[in-house]
C-alpha cells in the first residue's frame, strides 16, 4: 500500500474509534478528550480531501476554542453538580432500527458506486485565497450580513448574562 493510504487509513481509525468512545463512554471527561481526538481526525481527513481552509477552520475553532470551552466546563462544573448523563433506554428500539437503516443504505450507496480511482497525485492549490477573494467580492453583503448577526446576537448573550434577577 501507498504511503498516502496508510495515513488516511490511520485518521480514519482514529476518527472512527474516538467517536465510539464519544458514543458509548460513561466517564464524561473521557468522552470529552475522545471528542478532541475525532476532531483532529476529522481535520485529516479535510487534508486528504484537498480542503485546506476547512481543515484549518476545523483546527482553529473546533479543537482550539470549542473544545477547550467543553473541557473547561466540564472539569470546573462536574464536582459542583452530580448529573447522571446517561438516560433511560426508552427509545433504543426505534434508534436502532432508525441507524440501522441509515447504515444499509450508506453501504449500498457504496455499493453500487462506480468509484473513479486516479492514480496521479493532483495539482495542489490552496483554497483559502480564493475564498477570500469571493468573500470580498462576489459575497460581500452576505458576508457583512452574518457578522451583524453575529454581534447583534454577541451583544443580546452579554445582555441576558449581565440582566438581574429581580427578588
Amino acid at each position: 500500500m501507498e504511503l498516502y493510504t496508510i495515513i488516511f487509513y490511520f485518521f480514519t481509525v482514529i476518527t472512527l474509534g474516538s467517536t465510539c468512545i464519544v458514543v458509548f463512554s460513561r466517564n464524561i471527561v473521557r468522552a470529552a478528550f475522545a471528542l478532541l481526538f475525532a476532531f483532529f481526525g476529522v481535520a485529516g481527513i479535510y487534508i486528504f480531501l484537498l480542503a485546506d481552509f476547512i481543515a484549518v477552520t476545523q483546527l482553529l475553532i473546533y479543537v482550539g476554542g470549542i473544545m477547550v470551552l467543553i473541557l473547561f466546563s466540564v472539569m470546573l462544573t462536574s464536582h459542583q453538580i452530580n448529573v447522571d448523563a446517561k438516560t433511560g433506554v426508552i427509545q433504543t428500539l426505534p434508534a436502532i432500527l432508525i441507524s440501522a437503516c441509515i447504515g444499509g443504505g450508506l453501504v449500498w450507496v457504496f455499493w453500487i458506486t462506480d468509484w473513479k480511482v486516479n492514480s496521479q497525485l493532483p495539482i495542489v492549490e490552496t483554497t483559502a485565497p480564493k475564498i477570500g477573494e469571493m468573500l470580498l467580492t462576489k459575497y460581500l453583503l452576505p458576508f457583512e450580513v452574518a457578522s451583524v448577526i453575529l454581534l447583534v446576537a454577541l451583544i443580546g448573550a452579554a445582555m441576558i448574562a449581565r440582566r438581574e434577577k429581580k427578588v
